[in-house]
């Protein structure tokens, strides 16, 4: 599973991001008193004791955003909700319950996620009873803390980590092969709806030259040799500014929540078309949900006898050069072509994103890529890398315990992806990459000083 979620909600300057700040140990968020700073999800990955979560903040729900941006910050926060595994509801003891933190929590009643209230600005216990008007709204335990005067942190600390998901191997196997769901995405009449009727082997989807013809998210089951899968029929994506309806604007919304909700991702294109900046929209949305991705040019049939597979490779490659590890398929789904290939493909890319690598195998990899390329100096230091570990999964995510996490630079931690993906089963599939400090407590050694070894020429890609 991935890194657990807990994310931070509440209305405007009831201090959410002193409450990030607070428990990120650093001043990552900006702190002010004009409501609406807030605008995108702010993530930073938290170490307590052994559990890692990721922490996140978000705007205020229900600000008026001065730049007209109030339905994307929203929309911000909607994801936030949908993708966590503990909420922390922020209200303000000493501005007492409003009707505005009524509102929040009702916008949160629907919910199946563990919440808990923290009243921010309880500075001492004399407030204590203050705080108690938010049992009032009925969301979670209720905790009164203060950012400013440090109360309760270990306490908040507790709650929250007796409240992530926990899973146990017993509960693994009893529920047997999980069926994979593939997101089937792409601007319009590109032919996914013809693919999913090629998969479920019916017609399932209604195909229409029309554009536009399928408006939302539709889930399909099929099996392929045994095994089930789940296919989701997207909306074709069109460019911002023609999105002219309320149909349109929430075809869009479910299409990248399917995104989301997916295993693996097609991406669909023509290749009878050039790529279009919907195509690169699509694509960035993509790697930042950190979905594995397979490229899938359809209607291949049209084209193969006027342009070589090697010339759209070089297109796509040369087009998306951040996603240079996406493998690339040539199908014609009206036929069936290559279809199955594809399916497997993608099985292999969500089993690969499953997969768990040895604290001690992973140390020695990045042994080895240190001692190849070690990381330029800074401020007249060495930055060292204490050690490595894994997570999570789906996407792998690997964390780096070092001295100075501001010295790596982007250009040598991609160069650290570009080794683990060479050295390890993750090639094709994102990896999610983080630095933070060492605690103070901890005490394991440097990996440089430990033996050294030969890295394989290959790791140079990164």
């Amino acid at each position: 599973m991935p890194a657990p979620q807990v994310v931070i909600v509440g209305r405007p300057n009831v201090g959410k991001s002193s409450v990030f700040n607070w428990l990120a140990g650093r001043r990552l968020a900006i702190v002010d008193d004009v409501a609406g700073v807030t605008r995108d999800r702010m993530t930073y990955l938290i170490h307590h004791e052994e559990t890692f979560f990721e922490l996140v903040d978000t705007g205020g729900m229900g600000v008026n955003d001065v730049d007209n941006l109030t339905k994307e910050i929203q929309e911000q926060i909607e994801l936030a909700i949908e993708s966590a595994d503990v909420i922390l509801l922020v209200v303000d003891t000493r501005s007492g319950l409003v009707p505005f933190d009524e509102e929040v929590s009702k916008r949160l009643r629907y919910t199946d996620k563990p919440i808990l209230c923290v009243a921010n600005k309880t500075d001492n216990e004399s407030l204590d009873s203050q705080a108690d008007e938010f049992y009032r709204l009925g969301r979670g335990k209720l905790i009164a803390v203060s950012t400013r005067a440090n109360r309760r942190r270990e306490e908040l600390f507790e709650l929250i980590v007796q409240r992530l998901p926990t899973s146990s191997g017993t509960e693994v196997e009893s529920q047997g092969d999980p069926l994979m769901k593939i997101a089937i995405v792409g601007r319009r009449n590109v032919g996914k709806s013809t693919f999913v009727n090629t998969l479920a082997r019916a017609e399932r989807m209604i195909v229409s030259e029309v554009a536009g013809t399928t408006r939302d998210s539709v889930d399909v089951r099929f099996e392929l040799d045994g095994k089930g899968f789940v296919a989701i029929d997207t909306a074709g994506l069109q460019r911002n500014k023609s999105v002219k309806t309320d149909v349109d604007f929430y075809s869009m919304h479910r299409a990248k929540r399917s995104i989301r909700h997916a295993d693996v991702t097609l991406m669909f294109f023509d290749g009878s078309e050039r790529i279009s900046k919907v195509d690169k929209h699509l694509c960035n949305y993509i790697v930042d949900q950190y979905k594995p991705c397979i490229f899938v040019v359809n209607k291949w049939d049209l084209m193969r006898n006027q342009m070589p597979t090697s010339k759209w490779v070089s297109y796509l490659r040369d087009t998306f050069q951040t996603m240079w590890y996406v493998p690339i398929a040539f199908v014609t789904g009206q036929t069936g072509k290559n279809v199955k290939a594809l399916v497997n493909h993608a099985q292999n890319l969500f089993k690969l994103s499953s997969e768990r690598i040895a604290t001690s195998d992973l140390n020695k990899l990045i042994r080895l890529a240190l001692d190849r390329n070690p990381p330029p100096m800074f401020q007249n230091r060495r930055p060292k890398i204490y050690y490595a570990t894994q997570v999570g999964i789906q996407p792998p995510t690997i964390v780096l315990v070092c001295n100075m996490p501001s010295a790596f630079s982007s250009q040598y931690q991609r160069y650290l992806l570009g080794v683990l993906r060479d050295q390890l089963e993750f090639g094709e599939v994102p990896i999610k990459l983080y630095l933070t400090t060492r605690r103070r407590e901890d005490t394991r050694e440097d990996v440089t000083t430990k033996k050294n070894a030969a890295i394989p020429d290959q790791a140079s890609k990164g």
